[in-house]
């Protein structure tokens, strides 16, 4: 069998549960909507297109205060841009609100990390526009390699004194550098690398409740990334059988408000 476009989501879903990968991504059942991926992907959108918006009437007087706004203002037209995914949810209006606040506070929570570093650009002597510009990231840059056969969306690329930086945004409740997350910065590294000749100088996060964390890179990330690449690919090209992807049963199951999207098919739980 022909390998099958694989991504650092899909990658880690076949390290977390083999039985998983195989519902989600083989036989391609349907997954349940979640409030934490819609309002992730609101987050999302409104930092993307936090830069594209117009920068007229901001100055060197007002900035903290303008930014912050802007911020809030698109954020909110974000979140009405996802209504009809919200109304999918079936949540109550209390609900609704509490994440509506929740992932405010996130957005409000960058826009100070954004605001030091603007502010130390003025510092510079650049003008407020020269600034915004300078600290314009390349966003959901898409980065595909059709020689090991995987593809990413990156957040944010940067450049910070000749340096460049890989950034993910997320939302998570815990704000460490896990092993799965330190597989999919160790792909954009294989993927910037390839692409450019030269691996990112540092990758890292964006923790939306916490603070920006990075990571030093080394071709060990990248030579990582391989193999639990072709982990996956010398797996799935010599079989599509569901019992060669054997289920890892933990707590990942089912939890106290939900469980896996493919638990009444897969039933973990019966011997």
């Amino acid at each position: 069998m022909a390998s099958r476009l694989e991504s650092p989501s899909s990658i880690n879903t076949f390290r977390q549960c083999k039985r998983k990968y195989y519902y989600q991504y083989i036989e391609k059942l349907p997954t349940k909507g979640s409030i934490h991926l819609v309002r992730g992907n609101i987050v999302h959108s409104t930092l993307e297109d936090f830069y594209d918006l117009s920068i007229e009437g901001i100055n060197s007087e007002n900035y903290m205060q303008g930014f912050k706004m802007m911020l809030q203002k698109e954020f909110v037209r974000q979140w009405g841009n996802y209504k009809e995914k919200l109304e999918e949810l079936n949540m109550s209006k209390d609900q609704l609100a509490f994440y509506f606040e929740e992932s405010l506070m996130m957005v409000l929570n960058w826009s100070d990390h954004f605001l030091d570093e603007f502010s130390l650009e003025l510092k510079k002597g650049l003008s407020v526009q020269d600034a915004f510009k300078v600290l314009t990231p390349i966003r959901e840059q898409e980065y595909h390699s059709e020689k090991h056969m995987v593809r990413g969306f990156i957040d944010a690329i940067q450049e910070r004194d000749g340096e460049i930086h890989i950034i993910d945004y997320k939302t998570n409740k815990r704000s460490e550098i896990k092993d799965s997350i330190q597989l999919q910065l160790a792909i954009y590294s294989l993927l910037y690398h390839e692409k450019h000749g030269k691996i990112p100088g540092k990758v890292g996060v964006f923790f939306m409740r916490d603070r920006l964390k990075m990571l030093e890179t080394n071709m060990a990330m990248v030579e990582r990334a391989k193999r639990d690449i072709i982990a996956v690919h010398q797996h799935t090209t010599n079989t599509a059988n569901k019992f060669d992807y054997h289920r890892t049963v933990t707590p990942l199951c089912k939890w106290k408000t939900g469980q896996c999207d493919f638990f009444d098919v897969c039933k973990p739980l019966n011997n």
